[in-house]
């Protein structure tokens, strides 16, 4: 497991963990990894976990059938269009559509932080048992096998994050199952990401952005990401500062969610990242093409969260009051659309 024990200015980079010593270690394994993913969460926020389970494979297969989709035309993907209200996030958004807002409510400033659109399309579903939010699939006469292999490569994902989720509530000294009765209902959300290639003038000019410095609104984040790498994460002791993350083969990407940061009573961060534009190519003027497919796991909509047990006493009180998880993401989605 390649965990430093410090992470000093001008030498950060991601973590990695191991997680074959959670999924199949010693009882004294499991402890041991799950208490240095709880103590990276705590400092950084951020990790590589390497061995979760997911085959390289179902993730090769999975990168397939989003290329295939977002090649299809325009006319096709919009019979499975994002609906105008951003709480209902399934299907397609064409590129431009979705601005990614960081904590920002008041309409004036939305607006104005919308005039550099977000150069990327994406296409989300979930759980095929969700009733409100249903899924928005394209016609499988366009693209016959990929709303099946979206729903099965959402479920190993889901099986995967319990098992983190797991190792997080075994870290932080709570009953191993603690998380799982908030996340019963499996209301995730499998998103593709295609950032097409954008003109060198654009980025410079300001008149474009891949996706600008923010934090994720749910519980955990699983980020697949190709090899053109992109993804920045914010140096936890030298803020403003981001540093590189690219792609490790094989491997998820996690971060803490700011629902997790909430329910932690802040005790887990999470952290400020973006998605920069690649290096121009030189003999056309314009970036690589980017495909990334993150998983958000989010608790259950009617589940009222609280602070964890641990994580507050009379000397540190609780931040917050309690909220729905569902509350909390209505929130911080109709800001985004």
């Amino acid at each position: 497991m390649t965990i430093p024990t410090e992470f000093p200015q001008g030498q950060f980079s991601v973590p990695v963990i191991d997680f074959k010593y959670f999924l199949n270690g010693s009882p004294d394994e499991r402890l041991k990894t799950a208490k240095e993913m709880v103590r990276v969460m705590r400092e950084v926020g951020f990790m590589y976990v390497i061995n979760h389970g997911i085959s390289e494979s179902d993730q090769k297969r999975m990168f397939e059938w989003s290329e295939a989709f977002f090649k299809l035309t325009d006319e096709q993907k919009l019979k499975c269009e994002h609906p105008p209200n951003g709480a209902h996030h399934r299907g397609w958004s064409l590129v431009g559509k979705e601005k990614v807002v960081q904590m920002v409510f008041d309409k004036d400033q939305v607006e104005d932080l919308r005039k550099i659109p977000d150069v990327k399309e994406s296409f989300e579903c979930g759980n095929e048992n969700q009733k409100v939010f249903y899924n928005i699939w394209p016609d499988e006469n366009d693209i016959y096998g990929f709303r099946e292999y979206c729903q099965y490569y959402f479920k190993i994902c889901n099986a995967t994050s319990k098992h983190l989720l797991r190792a997080i509530a075994l870290g932080m000294g709570l009953e191993e199952e603690f998380f799982l009765p908030y996340h019963w209902a499996s209301g995730n959300q499998l998103r593709l990401l295609h950032y097409p290639p954008t003109d060198e003038k654009s980025l410079k000019d300001g008149k474009a952005e891949r996706i600008a410095a923010h934090t994720d609104f749910g519980t955990l984040t699983m980020l697949l990401q190709d090899t053109c790498g992109g993804l920045e994460v914010e140096d936890p002791h030298n803020k403003g500062t981001y540093v590189a993350a690219p792609c490790i083969p094989g491997s998820l990407v996690v971060n803490t969610g700011d629902f997790l940061m909430r329910w932690s009573n802040d005790e887990l961060v999470s952290t400020l990242h973006r998605v920069r534009a690649p290096p121009i190519d030189s003999s056309t003027g314009v970036s690589k093409v980017r495909y990334s497919i993150p998983y958000f796991v989010s608790a259950d909509d009617n589940m009222v969260v609280d602070c964890l047990p641990g994580t507050f006493s009379d000397s540190k009180p609780k931040k917050y009051s309690p909220i729905t998880a569902g509350e909390y993401l209505a929130m911080r989605l109709n800001a985004t659309y």
